[in-house]
């Protein structure tokens, strides 16, 4: 089988690893900044409000993470738009993008756990189910589980047994590799058709989402496998695929053009790419921090300090965790 569908099997098939809830944090595979803090969720809720103020988000607006595994996120988003503009848990309409129902269901326990029945929380399991005229999209570490094409000198890999074979002609990942000036390296597969789902799916929105990588692509591979936060190169000689396969989370450093050029391809503009520590700090991370100094315990202030100091110093994610932000506005 191609890689592709190789990675596909491995994270999304009958037994793949995202078939299942997975515990993310300490008792998981890996981190996120999701897991890391409150504040992240909190910032982005922050930034919502302004789009409210600014005018582009209507009060009554869609708010749609897709992608949302624990909910933790969403969460996190509606419990700081409470604590800074309740009012609008009234009005604004909270929606998941969830293909799995096991893990659609933990996020609605989750939700009923922690708001009962203030916050009214809907579930659709893709994009070309969603209909509306105005929304705000956020999607944390969600381009780089897209399945992927791996590429080297010409030919494209296929998988036997767990080997890996390259030996395939492949048009479509034959002109990424040019467009991108990459000989070797992982190409995408669905960028193009999730961008055009989503401009189908909203007349105004802002998109932004989260992911590791660069503008321009990588030069090699960057696959990897993460299992008990161990992280493993896929071409290590010592790793054990067949072991690992749908046990584990496979990832690759993302390439954000390629990303930029599939929602320009659909007609959506293309705002900006930032550092995830400027982009939060520009979206008023700090500010909220000093809130919190202004109205809660030292002690609660100083933890969550340095739950935050992890998020926006560059030793803890790089430069090379990213923002990236559209807006489309057929209005």
């Amino acid at each position: 089988m191609k890689f592709s569908e190789y990675m596909n099997q491995w994270l999304y098939g009958e037994n793949g690893y995202y078939m299942t809830y997975k515990s993310i944090g300490k008792d998981g595979d890996f981190y996120t900044a999701v897991s890391s803090s409150k504040f992240f969720g909190g910032t982005i809720a922050n930034h919502i409000i302004r789009l409210v103020d600014e005018g582009f988000l209507a009060k009554d607006g869609t708010v749609c993470e897709i992608g949302a595994h624990h909910g933790y996120f969403l969460a996190d988003i509606v419990e700081f738009i409470y604590t800074l503009r309740p009012e609008l848990l009234k009005t604004l309409d909270f929606v998941i993008i969830e293909r799995y129902d096991s893990l659609k269901d933990f996020q609605i326990n989750y939700f009923q756990e922690s708001f009962g029945d203030v916050v009214k929380l809907t579930h659709y399991k893709s994009l070309k189910e969603l209909k509306c005229n105005n929304a705000f999209f956020v999607a944390n570490e969600i381009f780089d589980a897209f399945p992927c094409e791996l590429y080297y000198k010409g030919k494209c890999a296929r998988v036997e047994r767990h080997e890996i074979i390259f030996d395939i002609d492949d048009s479509f990942t034959e002109e990424k590799t040019k467009k991108y000036y990459k000989d070797r390296g992982e190409i995408a597969i669905g960028y193009e058709e999730f961008a055009k789902d989503m401009a189908a799916s909203c007349k105004k929105f802002e998109f932004m989402s989260f992911d590791y990588g660069e503008m321009s692509a990588r030069p090699d591979f960057s696959i990897r496998v993460y299992a008990k936060h161990n992280v493993i190169p896929f071409f290590d000689e010592k790793i054990n695929r067949a072991e690992l396969f749908a046990n584990s989370d496979i990832t690759y450093d993302v390439t954000f053009e390629h990303v930029k050029d599939a929602f320009v391809s659909a007609g959506v503009e293309f705002v900006e790419l930032k550092a995830q520590m400027v982009a939060l700090v520009n979206m008023g991370i700090l500010e909220l921090l000093e809130i919190l100094k202004e109205k809660a315990d030292e002690n609660i202030y100083k933890q969550e300090l340095e739950k935050v100091k992890m998020l926006i110093m560059p030793d803890f994610l790089g430069e090379r965790f990213k923002m990236i932000r559209f807006r489309q506005n057929l209005i």
